[in-house]
C-alpha cells in the first residue's frame, strides 16, 4: 500500500470510530512513513510503530489508575469478541485459534461473541498497525491487527493483553532495578515511550519484572541509530522483547488481577 493510502486509512479510521476523536491519534506523516516501510525483518515490531502511546495502546480518558482500576476489568473473566469484516476466513480462524490456545493457559476465556455481550472487543484489520484500548472500556472497543504485519502468534497475544487491562513490562514502577534506558539513543518526540508509572497506577501483583513478558519493549524500540534503547541489567543476556508467549509471570499476573 502506498504511503498516501496509509494516512487516508488513519484519517477514515478517526471518523469511523465511534469513541471520542481525541483519543485515537491518527498517524503523523513520519509514523506512517516508518510504518509502511516495516518488513518482517526490521529491528522493532509493528506494534511498536503504529503511532498511539507507547506505540499501541489507547487510553480511556479520565481513567489513571491503568491496571490497578477494577472499572477496567471485564465481568465473569470472560473477553467477548467480533471480527470485522476485513479479514480471510483463515485470517479469523488464525486469530481465534491463537486466542483460544494462549488463554486457556489463563482463567480468562477470550471467546467470540454472542447474543446479550454488549461489551466486547472488535477486532479490524484496518492499515494502521497494531493497537488496542487498554482495559474495558464499555460497549464496542476497537483492537486493530493491520493484515500485513500485525497477524503475528505473539502480536494477537499482545493486543489482546492490552484489552484485558495490561500495560507494558518496562513502565513498571520498578523497572530502573532491571533494564537501562539508553536515552541518547531514542528517536527524539518519542521519549514519553519510555515513561515509568507510580505504585498507585498499575501493579506487578507481587510477581517480579519478567524479562521475558510478552508485553515487553524489545531493545531496539525507537530507536534513532540503530543502536539499543534497553540494556536489561541484572542479566545483560536476556533476550526482551522476543517471546512469542505468555510467559509464566504474564500469566500469573493475569490470574491475579482478576483474582482468580
Amino acid at each position: 500500500m502506498k504511503f498516501a493510502q496509509y494516512i487516508a486509512a488513519a484519517v477514515l479510521l478517526q471518523c469511523a470510530l465511534s469513541l471520542p476523536a481525541s483519543h485515537y491519534k491518527p498517524l503523523t506523516p513520519e509514523e506512517a512513513e516508518r510504518l509502511a516501510a516495516w518488513t518482517p525483518e526490521s529491528k522493532q515490531a509493528m506494534w511498536q510503530l503504529s503511532g498511539q502511546y507507547e506505540g499501541d495502546m489507547i487510553i480511556q480518558q479520565g481513567i489513571r489508575n491503568g491496571v490497578i482500576d477494577t472499572r477496567l476489568r471485564w465481568p465473569n473473566r470472560e473477553i467477548p469478541y467480533e471480527f470485522s469484516g476485513d479479514f480471510t476466513e483463515s485470517e479469523k480462524q488464525y486469530i481465534a485459534q491463537t486466542l483460544a490456545t494462549e488463554f486457556a493457559k489463563t482463567c480468562i476465556t477470550v471467546r467470540p461473541r454472542r447474543a446479550g455481550d454488549d461489551d466486547y472487543v472488535f477486532i479490524t484489520g484496518q492499515d494502521t498497525g497494531c493497537w488496542s484500548w487498554v482495559g474495558r472500556l464499555g460497549g464496542r472497543q476497537e483492537l486493530n491487527l493491520k493484515r500485513n504485519g500485525c497477524i503475528w502468534y505473539n502480536t494477537i497475544i499482545h493486543e489482546m493483553l492490552h484489552a484485558a487491562g495490561f500495560y507494558h513490562q518496562q513502565s513498571a514502577t520498578e523497572r530502573d532495578d532491571y533494564v537501562a534506558i539508553q536515552w541518547q539513543n531514542i528517536m527524539q518526540g518519542t521519549e514519553h515511550n519510555f515513561d515509568k508509572y507510580p505504585a498507585d497506577m498499575i501493579s506487578s501483583f507481587g510477581e517480579e519484572y519478567d524479562y521475558a513478558s510478552i508485553m515487553h519493549y524489545d531493545k531496539y524500540a525507537f530507536s534513532a541509530n540503530g543502536q539499543p534503547t534497553i540494556i536489561p541489567t541484572k542479566d545483560p543476556n536476556a533476550e526482551i522483547g522476543k517471546s512469542q508467549y505468555l510467559s509464566r509471570t504474564d500469566i500469573n499476573k493475569l490470574n491475579k488481577m482478576y483474582g482468580c
